[in-house]
């Protein structure tokens, strides 16, 4: 084989690669089924215990959307224990 037809069958072989997993990065990364998505911000006040601290909030889960709800941000315990809860209604995260 040729040095020519080395580089061809390299960008051929890239190419089609790259047609594949593009499809497949695109399915992991923009469907939520893996990763929950979560927001944490700084120096917020917890909406359950009125504790200033990091606050978080699950956006995003499997059988899961608050993306475009109230934003409600909890500490780190209010969190957990909000987490559990939504756990036992049989959200998957």
């Amino acid at each position: 084989m040729s040095k020519q037809n080395q580089w061809v069958a390299t960008i051929v072989a890239n190419f089609i690669g790259s047609l594949i997993f593009f499809n497949v990065d695109k399915y992991i990364f923009k469907n939520n089924i893996f990763n929950p998505l979560w927001e944490i911000q700084e120096g917020i006040k917890c909406v359950d215990c009125g504790k200033v601290s990091r606050g978080y909030r699950l956006v995003m889960a499997k059988n899961y959307d608050k993306s475009k709800s109230i934003v409600e941000f909890r500490c780190e315990s209010c969190s957990k224990t909000k987490l559990e809860k939504l756990k036992e209604k049989g959200v998957k995260v």
